[in-house]
């Protein structure tokens, strides 16, 4: 008898308690850090997924700098989203760090995947990961500032983080690595393959520098510059400063020099790292 009522007596508390299905714990958002390759229109890339264990999220898709060889791509795309993750300063952003591939193609072609994979955050991704979007941000480093500047002249999003974008002027670099005034490499050396040297085919060069890319961004960016970075890369430096200053029909632009600052000055500067939360934050 002590043990029936025992049993009765948790069938009525049983009765009167909220059910909890399987389906509600499965419905609950999870953390997710994961590499997988996403599709968009048929065309193909590698992401890494950082998403919080929230609902709703703003996100940041990046891209890392160059790398030579495509093997590393996972690799490069880890350490950048790594180096974005200690930089924000909230927690309910999730990062979408894209392994844009560059081995087998000419600088610029990549713009292919870049916007792939932009393109299945805006569309696809909050269904894929059961998440609502609220903001989407770009950011890049080097060749993925290049990238997330060309992007803003393709597609809106709610900001766009650009820290040493380039090559700016691939005429210039190009032709002191044919003069043998400095190293030879990859990029290079594959667009003389295709077109030529810079004195036989400069506008080749001039269409795939990003000062050609100066006009026509569709959202707010923020341009982040180290003032100690390479001569290469600075002799070309105020020339597409002036350009993109003098654009007629771009959203907001802004500088952020940093006087002693190299290459990587977003990562490694705090005043940097505070006018990259204050522009997302806003």
């Amino acid at each position: 008898m002590k043990n029936a009522f025992i049993i009765f007596a948790l069938t009525l508390i049983m009765a009167v308690l909220p059910s909890c299905e399987a389906s509600d714990v499965m419905d609950k958002p999870s953390a997710l850090h994961e590499t997988r390759s996403i599709s968009y229109e048929g065309v193909e890339v590698t992401v890494v997924i950082d998403k919080p264990a929230i609902e709703e999220v703003d996100v940041l898709v990046l891209f890392h700098g160059t790398v030579v060889y495509d093997v590393n791509l996972i690799q490069a795309a880890n350490n950048i989203l790594g180096r974005f993750r200690e930089l924000t300063d909230r927690d309910d952003v999730m990062l979408v760090s894209v392994a844009y591939p560059g081995e087998h193609k000419l600088l610029g072609d990549n713009i292919t995947e870049a916007e792939a994979a932009l393109l299945w955050v805006k569309h696809v991704a909050g269904t894929d990961l059961n998440v609502t979007i609220r903001k989407i941000f770009l950011a890049g480093h080097s060749q993925g500032g290049y990238l997330v500047t060309r992007l803003n002249t393709m597609h809106a999003t709610d900001g766009v983080i650009a820290n040493a974008p380039g090559p700016l002027n691939l005429v210039y670099r190009c032709y002191l690595e044919e003069s043998g005034r400095i190293e030879a490499g990859a990029a290079c050396n594959k667009l003389n393959a295709a077109y030529g040297t810079t004195a036989e085919n400069p506008e080749a060069y001039r269409a795939r520098s990003l000062r050609r890319f100066t006009s026509g961004y569709q959202s707010d960016i923020l341009f982040v510059q180290g003032l100690d970075d390479s001569p290469i890369h600075m002799s070309s430096w105020p020339t597409f400063k002036q350009l993109v200053t003098a654009c007629t029909d771009c959203a907001g632009r802004e500088f952020l020099e940093i006087d002693g600052g190299s290459h990587g000055a977003l990562f490694d500067s705090p005043v940097a790292g505070a006018a990259f939360n204050e522009f997302i934050n806003r």
